[in-house]
């Protein structure tokens, strides 16, 4: 009922929904920003400056995308953009967005980095992105994250100093809060009693090998996590805090991660609210 009452002050008289418009114009990366991180020793830079243990000392940096890591391609006869997780990067919109619902679909390629490694497939779509890259992780925006993580599709994630409040659940004391509309409100963030990340509460991705369709609904402070039509995530009082203030974080770049694994992005796209969605506040 908590959870209920919060998103029923996002609503407001219906009126017609706007139409989405695409990111993604097929053929090129246009409206996009590329940040690739720092590469693993194992990856071949030569014009990078390494240390004398032979790590890389920097980024790659900004629109600066050597090796590829993001590409316009052609998968299962459509347009899609591959990110091929040798390095860990963003690819970010160069608009900022607030009041919005966005979606795409995702379907995971066959490679990992470093070639042979057991870890699960990772990536996300990470949404308010604000501030200068490398503040989340040594390579985002600060921002909020969608997972997308193999049997993680919808866990929400701090990327750098970003907070919000969930309403969640605990299965045991050594374990990851779990989003349940029925508990109560739980902080999240660095230093915060949930800590950097809250687990889904149902499984809703589908087989290796087949698309996803992804949802991010954002309406002033709260957002949702839509994983094939199933709202596994709801976030409210989403800020930062500086100097001791809470300074509302409602908008701000999408950015797609590179991050270990091979995996394409299609249909790109996003529409203007000014309430949440029908069809989406009822579900249990």
């Amino acid at each position: 009922m908590l959870m209920m009452s919060l998103l029923m002050t996002c609503q407001a008289p219906r009126e017609e929904a706007a139409q989405f418009r695409s990111l993604f114009n097929g053929e090129n990366l246009e409206g996009w920003e590329t940040y690739i991180g720092v590469p693993d020793p194992s990856v071949e830079l030569p014009v990078m400056e390494k240390d004398a243990e032979g790590n890389y000392l920097n980024p790659v940096g900004l629109n600066n995308d050597p090796l590829d890591v993001f590409t316009v391609v052609e998968e299962d006869g459509e347009p899609a953009i591959r990110a091929s997780g040798q390095i860990n990067g963003s690819l970010a919109t160069r608009e900022e967005f607030e009041n919005y619902h966005y979606r795409m679909e995702v379907k995971w390629g066959a490679l990992k980095w470093p070639e042979g490694s057991e870890r699960l497939r990772n990536s996300g779509l990470l949404y308010h992105g604000t501030g200068d890259y490398g503040q989340g992780l040594g390579v985002w925006k600060k921002s909020h994250e969608c997972q997308m993580m193999e049997t993680m599709f919808g866990d929400s994630y701090r990327m750098g100093d970003t907070y919000c409040s969930i309403t969640a659940s605990r299965p045991g004391e050594d374990q990851r809060y779990v989003y349940d509309p029925a508990a109560g409100l739980v902080e999240f963030g660095e230093g915060k009693k949930g800590g950097k990340i809250c687990s889904k509460n149902e499984m809703s991705e589908k087989p290796l090998g087949e698309w996803n369709v992804v949802e991010v609904i954002c309406l002033g402070d709260t957002s949702l996590h839509v994983i094939n039509g199933v709202v596994n995530m709801v976030n409210v009082d989403s800020h930062l805090e500086v100097n001791g203030n809470s300074i509302p974080l409602t908008k701000g770049n999408i950015q797609l991660q590179s991050e270990g694994a091979e995996v394409f992005f299609r249909k790109m796209e996003i529409r203007n609210i000014t309430a949440i969605p029908e069809g989406y506040l009822d579900q249990p």
